[in-house]
């Protein structure tokens, strides 16, 4: 367990490290949090992929794209919302019921009482599943209350304890109170970034474990439930304290390929682009906030014209930086391939 505690505990702070490299940290963490959004809704059975959602804020979207974008879009704002709050409140059963609302606002389970904790039995199980052949029933809602009153004593609680293996515990535990009807699963991902941020682990949200998580769903599940069947707390700390370790690590890489690739690309633009180098630079550093873009939207990035604006996406398109994605010859939309290939969602 340290010899794991150590390698997460390093892993993490060269991924806090190396993000101050960034000229712009905020563009790592944008996509960071979109990637997180889709693969942590991924888990509870959404199909929107990262460029769904991309277009979709682009406000891109056409017909046949999945509804569920939606429910990512709402991952996204919860997220936000949530990172703002804990400059003025920590984390708590109050945040967390707001975190809940944000997620659920609009989308699928929004009858079932965002922001509210449950009032009724819930149970976890396969679709189709009854409290009588469930594989895991929570505590009725009496008892929910005082599991919850314990958990959130636990988050304030200042015995010393390594702050990797506190996070560790208050997602399963969290995990294992299911305190909402709905939407259970993505607040919990969302309290461990949360928690993360409020103990000063790392100073940006740049650690999402729905990757490792996706990639590991069964054992994800059976370490959770084995804490409720047996106790078995070291088996998930340890299979959650691997998880860390390897996303940092991942992490940390990408943050050393995004500095790279964008010295990379103003080279390429300012030895290919010739007068158009300066506006090309300018749209460049927007993109790695909207990676897909159309030609109206770079004419009001860069001030060009309509027309200049399409002639300096086909000069982008030329060099590679830019993939055109609709094959049609109006109301055209770029993508930026690179970038977005680094954040590619591998199954």
């Amino acid at each position: 367990m340290w010899n794991l505690l150590s390698k997460a505990d390093l892993a993490v702070g060269r991924l806090d490290g190396s993000t101050e490299t960034l000229p712009n940290p905020d563009l790592f963490v944008f996509m960071y949090v979109r990637r997180e959004a889709v693969l942590s809704s991924q888990i509870e059975g959404t199909q929107a992929s990262l460029i769904d959602v991309l277009e979709f804020e682009a406000q891109a979207a056409e017909p046949g794209h999945p509804e569920d974008v939606a429910e990512v879009v709402n991952y996204v704002a919860a997220m936000n919302h949530g990172l703002e709050r804990l400059e003025k409140l920590p984390v708590s059963l109050r945040l967390i019921r707001e975190i809940h609302a944000k997620l659920m606002h609009g989308v699928r389970g929004a009858e079932r009482d965002p922001g509210e904790f449950r009032k009724s039995q819930n149970w976890v199980g396969p679709p189709g599943s009854t409290l009588a052949n469930a594989r895991y029933v929570p505590p009725p809602p009496h008892e929910m209350r005082q599991a919850l009153d314990n958990f959130e004593k636990f988050l304030h609680q200042e015995h010393p304890m390594p702050a990797l293996i506190k996070v560790g515990i208050a997602h399963s535990q969290f995990e294992t109170v299911h305190p909402f009807l709905d939407g259970n699963g993505r607040v919990g991902r969302l309290l461990i970034t949360f928690l993360l941020c409020e103990k000063e682990i790392l100073k940006r949200p740049l650690l999402y474990l729905s990757h490792f998580f996706k990639l590991n769903r069964a054992e994800y599940y059976d370490r959770l439930q084995a804490v409720r069947d047996r106790g078995d707390w070291e088996g998930w700390l340890k299979f959650f304290l691997q998880g860390v370790a390897q996303v940092a690590e991942e992490a940390t890489l990408n943050a050393r390929r995004i500095v790279k690739m964008r010295e990379e690309h103003r080279q390429l633009i300012l030895s290919r682009l010739g007068r158009a180098s300066a506006k090309g630079l300018q749209l460049l550093e927007r993109l790695y906030f909207r990676p897909i873009v159309s030609v109206q939207t770079v004419a009001e990035i860069t001030g060009l014209s309509f027309a200049n604006a399409n002639s300096l996406s086909r000069q982008l398109e030329a060099v590679g930086l830019l993939r055109e994605t609709t094959g049609r010859k109006r109301n055209r939309r770029f993508s930026y391939d690179p970038y977005l290939r680094l954040f590619h969602e591998k199954q």
